[in-house]
């Protein structure tokens, strides 16, 4: 058959490129070694002919739906899969057939932005509390000296991006896309802030409220259902915690400008939020964002960091303090896949099959990607931009000064 002529020519090209500890097991017994090895690290299942066009032409997007609609089968460690995935991509797509990292806009109504936030995070609670941390924390965590573990990181970011916006008792504070309420509690009960949560997912809705009530913290937060572009008033603090990513490139001059007129004259904002390491904000490299486009966060855009700090000034905004957190989210990353891996029973009660091999490969293809600078995660502190220098902190003292202990 064809393909069979096909598949032993890439699988010999590899060999000769990459000498990958993988194996390829086809439906009637047939094997294909990826390198020489005595045992494979990655063995690939393939079910039947229909998965051919995906493997011989194995961009992370194509790798990843054969896997998601069980065409494949994968053994191996989770984290090994990842690499051979990403060498199998590399090394086949050459030069000459380069997947460019394509620019894609999508309309970003208020009707399809909720659409795709409950397509992603209304899966489930109890799914979600299995992998998370135990305040079920949902971005990146911080890790002050790298040998935390997740529920600590956790919490040391929350208190990180409220002490860097100076969050004093009493003040109004506004987290757009609260998730489960983590930062608006701890906004509440430790630095005395009045807070109002907003999201477009139910099921965060439904348990942020509770988890308010439960807390005896009605009276300092609001939790809501809400586009933010509904919300009225104005507030001391705002905070934004991977969020503008479901904006869309184009509509984040309109996005911070929304946040400008939110916020009070002399207040102060964070966005905490993914970036493409692409210059011209195109998606990921070799596939992986049309993968995630398809089956993760439909919708999502990734900028540059220069054109979300470009949008933030054409929304009236000035960025006055920037911090790369990108090997902080890797070892996020890394502690959600292999608490995933460790629940992998319970999680496959929990969704269905395509939905667990979708959070499964994407959890782990997500840490090679930010450890590998294929994509990153910004802190960015932001006012209202022509307001005088001198109400601006001399240096990032404050910030480490006030810093206390976790349990204060």
């Amino acid at each position: 058959m064809f393909w069979e002529k096909k598949l032993a020519h890439w699988v010999d090209e590899m060999r000769a490129k990459a000498n990958l500890p993988a194996r390829l097991v086809l439906w009637d017994g047939q094997k294909y070694d990826f390198g020489n090895f005595t045992t494979p690290q990655v063995t690939m299942h393939v079910k039947g002919a229909s998965a051919m066009p995906y493997l011989l032409s194995p961009s992370l997007d194509n790798l990843g739906e054969a896997y998601v609609k069980g065409k494949i089968d994968i053994e191996g460690k989770l984290s090994d899969v990842i690499d051979v995935g990403y060498a199998l991509a590399r090394s086949t797509i050459t030069s000459g057939r380069k997947l460019d990292r394509v620019l894609r806009y999508f309309s970003h109504t208020k009707a399809s932005d909720k659409k795709a936030i409950q397509y992603h995070y209304d899966v489930s609670n109890d799914f979600y509390q299995l992998w998370l941390d135990p305040n079920m924390v949902y971005s990146c965590a911080y890790f002050e000296n790298g040998d935390e573990d997740l529920a600590t990181a956790q919490l040391k970011k929350i208190d990180h991006i409220l002490t860097k916006i100076d969050v004093q008792p009493g003040h109004t504070l506004l987290d757009i896309g609260c998730g489960w309420g983590a930062l608006v509690i701890r906004a509440a009960k430790k630095f005395g802030a009045k807070c109002v949560g907003v999201t477009l997912s139910q099921n965060q809705f439904d348990l942020a409220t509770q988890r308010v009530k439960d807390a005896g913290l009605e009276n300092q937060i609001e939790i809501r259902l809400q586009d933010y572009r509904d919300v009225e008033g104005q507030f001391d603090r705002i905070t934004s915690v991977g969020m503008f990513e479901h904006v869309g490139r184009k509509n984040l001059p309109e996005y911070f400008s929304r946040v400008r007129a939110l916020l009070k004259d002399d207040g102060v904002a964070m966005n905490h939020g993914i970036t493409s390491s692409d210059a011209d904000s195109g998606e990921t490299s070799l596939g992986g964002g049309e993968f995630i486009d398809k089956y993760v966060f439909p919708d999502g855009e990734l900028p540059h960091l220069s054109l979300a700090i470009e949008a933030m000034q054409r929304g009236g905004l000035e960025a006055f303090d920037i911090e790369n957190l990108r090997r902080h989210y890797a070892h996020t990353l890394n502690f959600w896949a292999e608490s995933f891996e460790r629940h992998a029973d319970t999680a496959h009660a929990l969704v269905d099959d395509e939905k667990f091999r979708i959070w499964r490969v994407y959890l782990a293809g997500c840490a090679y990607a930010f450890a590998n600078d294929d994509v990153s995660l910004y802190q960015i502190v932001c006012r209202k931009a022509g307001r005088s220098a001198n109400t601006l902190p001399w240096s990032r003292r404050y910030i480490y000064d006030r810093a206390t202990p976790l349990g204060a």
